[in-house]
């Protein structure tokens, strides 16, 4: 075949040009969408979006792919966007694959072009005011769909997404029961009133029973009535006899009311105000407390040597006390001694060891207990029916507390400072709890609920040296959240061990998710792998608690604290550090981010004339 100039010019010259005139073009397509998204929809931080600056690199949000020809990710949460999503904008995004505008305040209908965008494949809406009906058109793409805290209303249709793993339109306004198609998300459609279905939802009624008409809807007949209004007359009471009835029936409601409200207060006063003793006896077991006080022993509460408490057995069992809570090891209650001072007791169960070795293991947690981020002990009562323990009381509660309780709009957000002196603290009350016993010692339970909080927010360890006394394995829901997995094939608490449960701790501090998450079908993921396929698909921003979302400066921090938790909670312990080297990355993250932010500071004030 002989050489044709012009097929070659077409080839090298021509064809090359069409490609890059059609990406240049594809790419200003998707520029000219988004603009026009940023200008119907108001944002109280500015965008800083406009054609003279390259879309792909210098966008807020933005992500394209490799090649730089098409957009394939905006993410904009917690940006302050608010007010109705103009069609024809989003939608025209041909290659998009992820979404998030969670964490705004968008609302009225979600345009129909969206979630039906072929290429996408996560949706992140959530904690927003949308209150369009149920999409009906998906990608067939779509993994993750998250419409949870909106206004979403309606019933839902018979849509088939068979390449969804996670769904999420729980707390909205839907009604109806639920498809065939959605049943394998159980736990999907919580807080939806309306809802029912399946459990966690109410049952769906099989039959719906009309009312019947009322009897005084009736109207009389032409020929009876005059009758019954000859009769409604005589039987009709004079003004002062209906007076009298009223006031009558009033009074005995007064009466009545007075009666439980006298009777509501006594219970009150001796319930909530209620002796230790009995509290004991009505919350763990049937018989009266005293009986595994041995009276020989009555006073024989054994205090540690710097303990200004100045009370015995006698008065702690007298003490006011409200139950704390119920935990792996026993019962908690706060105690108010008659003198003013308030203690923790905690009441322990299934105890195996016997009184030496109880002895011997109380001496070694007082030592430990001694260091500023250990709940220290302060006394022990030990018979062969009761086991006590008295700590001091903290009154700022728990970070599980903290991170998962009253999360509405009304509560004053956790701070990223306070959440890293909250890490730091604990970091260092089990680092000193694995110098006891020549660097062998353990803790056993490490979870947010065992770590309290002091008026500063300091962080103390509790719950620590229980574990060798206890009979039987945790097992609970919460406390496998934070097992490692070889705890979970060998039952072998390890130093190692205790990383991966200070990881897990970290991941929940970083997300303010718990420790197992609802995967949207039967199972459940425990919070490591939740994260780590987060991170893995290139959305790390998801990760993080919405209330993190204002603290724009610390973002990197955020990222290095999550990389420094998904370390500790390594599958292999030799991959674990120490809680020592968990310590010094943590302290070596805000030295940086501390140098980071006097540099810049610094470089501001050169600028400022």
């Amino acid at each position: 075949m002989k050489f044709n100039p012009f097929i070659a010019f077409f080839v090298f010259v021509l064809l090359p040009q069409q490609k890059f005139v059609q990406v240049v073009a594809d790419l200003d397509s998707d520029k000219q969408a988004l603009l026009e998204f940023a200008n119907g929809v108001p944002h109280l931080k500015k965008l800083k979006w406009n054609l003279a600056t390259p879309v792909c690199t210098s966008w807020v949000g933005i992500t394209c792919n490799t090649n730089g020809t098409d957009v394939i990710a905006v993410r904009l949460p917690g940006v302050g966007l608010y007010g109705t999503i103009p069609s024809n904008t989003i939608g025209k995004l041909k290659a998009l694959k992820v979404l998030s505008l969670r964490s705004n305040n968008i609302n009225g209908s979600l345009p129909s072009d969206i979630p039906s965008i072929p290429s996408l494949q996560c949706l992140f809406l959530q904690h927003n005011n949308l209150s369009s009906k149920f999409p009906v058109t998906f990608s067939p793409r779509l993994r993750i769909v998250d419409f949870s805290y909106n206004s979403i209303s309606g019933t839902i249709p018979n849509v088939d997404l068979p390449s969804v793993k996670v769904l999420n339109f729980s707390y909205n306004n839907l009604s109806g029961s639920i498809p065939s198609s959605f049943k394998r998300f159980p736990s999907s459609f919580i807080g939806n009133p309306l809802l029912c279905g399946s459990e966690p939802l109410k049952p769906c009624s099989k039959s719906v029973v009309s009312p019947s008409p009322s009897p005084l809807t009736d109207f009389p007949s032409p020929k009876t009535g005059s009758q019954n209004q000859h009769a409604t007359s005589k039987n009709k009471l004079g003004v002062g006899s209906i007076i009298a009835i009223v006031v009558g029936g009033l009074a005995f409601v007064f009466l009545l009311l007075a009666v439980i409200f006298i009777s509501c207060l006594k219970r009150k006063h001796s319930g909530s105000n209620g002796m230790l003793k009995s509290k004991i006896s009505q919350n763990d077991k049937p018989n009266d407390f005293g009986s595994g006080v041995q009276e020989a022993e009555k006073n024989k509460l054994f205090f540690f040597e710097g303990c200004s408490y100045n009370f015995d057995l006698e008065d702690l069992l007298k003490a006011s006390a409200e139950v704390l809570g119920k935990g792996s090891y026993g019962t908690t209650y706060k105690a108010a001694l008659e003198e003013g001072t308030q203690v923790v007791v905690k009441r322990l169960k299934e105890v195996a060891v016997g009184k030496k070795e109880f002895e011997q293991q109380m001496e070694v947690v007082n030592r430990v207990s001694r260091h500023p981020n250990v709940v220290p002990l302060r006394a022990y009562y030990y018979s062969k029916d009761e086991k006590l323990l008295v700590y001091n009381y903290m009154p700022a509660g728990s970070l599980f507390a903290l991170l998962h309780g009253n999360r509405t709009s009304d509560r004053t957000p956790l701070d990223w400072d306070t959440r890293m002196k909250i890490a730091l603290g604990t970091a260092r009350g089990i680092a000193n709890i694995h110098t006891e016993g020549g660097g062998k010692f353990t803790h056993g339970n490490i979870k947010s609920s065992n770590v309290l909080l002091s008026d500063e927010l300091e962080a103390c360890v509790s719950d620590v040296g229980l574990t060798p006394l206890m009979n039987a394995p945790l097992t609970t829901s919460r406390i496998v959240g934070y097992r490692a997995p070889e705890v979970i094939e060998t039952r072998k608490i390890t130093q190692k061990s205790d990383v991966y449960s200070f990881g897990v701790l970290l991941l929940e501090m970083l997300t303010a998710k718990a420790p197992l998450q609802p995967s949207g079908q039967d199972d459940v993921v425990d919070l490591p792998r939740w994260v780590r396929s987060v991170v893995r698909e290139e959305w790390t921003a998801e990760v993080f608690d919405v209330e993190l979302l204002r603290f724009q400066t610390f973002q990197e921090e955020m990222v290095q604290m999550l990389q420094i938790a998904l370390t500790c909670v390594a599958k292999t312990p030799d991959m674990r550090p120490t809680m020592d080297e968990a310590i010094r990355m943590i302290e070596d993250v805000r030295q940086s981010e501390s140098k980071n932010r006097t540099s810049s500071e610094a470089e501001s004030n050169i600028q400022t004339p």
